[in-house]
């Protein structure tokens, strides 16, 4: 069972959040732009070799090509996006389990602390997919070398002009497919492995920075367990060209099943568990950071 140490506030949720999101972006972007960039590279022709060999070979030549800005591309999109969606994604949370709270005081179960993982991923997709929809053209037009787009603006204003709000939230179906359950995965670890490495006597409150460290960490983990075959689809359905997937993920699907097999689903492996320990470490340091501090500054909100 979790253990709440205090009244739920999805209000404070909202800005601790926040702050974790930020936190998680400084953390693990330069593997989010390896992730894609091996996710959408074009299948090997015969005779000629795949344009990254792994993830290393990725890191390597995006260091070596484009310095270490190049490992930043697109960072823009999601530092706008993230407070916000982390903001919400947190909020989300709160909300969920304060509707399923009958008293302030109920200590909920692992299965309620899932329902409301789930929630926080409906409430974020509203603004995740957009921004993950600019940050995946921005990445891999980087890697192509060719310049469409000079900026997320450029990017989002270009989007519009030729298919309107549909071609900015492109991806929509597949966001929700991805977020819905691997958050609610997120939210249960990390309040499982918290009630775990919490020592008998004390308050999940106390726990140190090492153990926050791990269980954030462990968290995103199993959140990318969840949700790396339709982050996937979503990354080829989103840099795709217009018109190549008329049924949408279904399409996809057939389409990277048929050509490289049932592996091709997870794709990106590496460079998402490499990123997602220290990213969600991160976050849920300047989450639990940020709540402390709200809970001083502002004990009645």
């Amino acid at each position: 069972m979790s253990q709440q140490p205090q009244p739920i506030s999805p209000v404070k949720n909202f800005f601790a959040g926040g702050f974790g999101g930020v936190c998680l972006v400084f953390a693990g972007h330069p593997l989010d732009t390896i992730k894609v960039r091996i996710q959408t590279q074009p299948k090997a022709k015969p005779g000629i070799p795949l344009q990254y060999a792994g993830t290393f070979d990725c890191f390597r030549k995006t260091l070596v090509n484009e310095g270490i800005r190049g490992l930043y591309k697109g960072m823009a999109a999601p530092i706008i996006g993230v407070t916000p969606m982390f903001a919400v994604c947190f909020f989300g949370f709160g909300l969920g389990k304060k509707l399923q709270q009958k008293h302030p005081n109920d200590v909920l179960t692992y299965p309620q602390l899932f329902a409301a993982g789930m929630l926080s991923g409906v409430f974020t997709t509203a603004i995740m997919a957009p921004g993950e929809r600019i940050k995946c053209l921005l990445q891999i037009q980087a890697a192509s070398g060719g310049i469409k787009y000079a900026g997320p603006m450029d990017c989002a204003k270009q989007l519009y002009r030729e298919a309107g709000i549909r071609g900015i939230y492109k991806g929509t179906v597949l966001t929700l497919m991805r977020d819905v359950p691997a958050s609610g995965m997120y939210f249960m670890t990390y309040e499982w492995l918290k009630n775990i490495l919490t020592p008998e006597g004390h308050s999940v409150s106390e726990l140190s920075v090492g153990r926050i460290l791990f269980a954030g960490g462990m968290a995103g983990i199993f959140n990318w367990a969840v949700a790396i075959p339709p982050d996937v689809l979503k990354s080829r359905f989103q840099t795709a060209p217009a018109g190549k997937y008329p049924n949408g993920f279904r399409d996809v699907l057939r389409e990277l099943i048929r050509e490289e097999g049932i592996g091709s689903l997870y794709k990106g492996f590496t460079p998402v568990m490499l990123r997602a320990f220290p990213a969600n470490a991160a976050c849920f340091l300047g989450f639990e950071f940020a709540m402390k501090f709200l809970n001083w500054a502002l004990p009645n909100l």
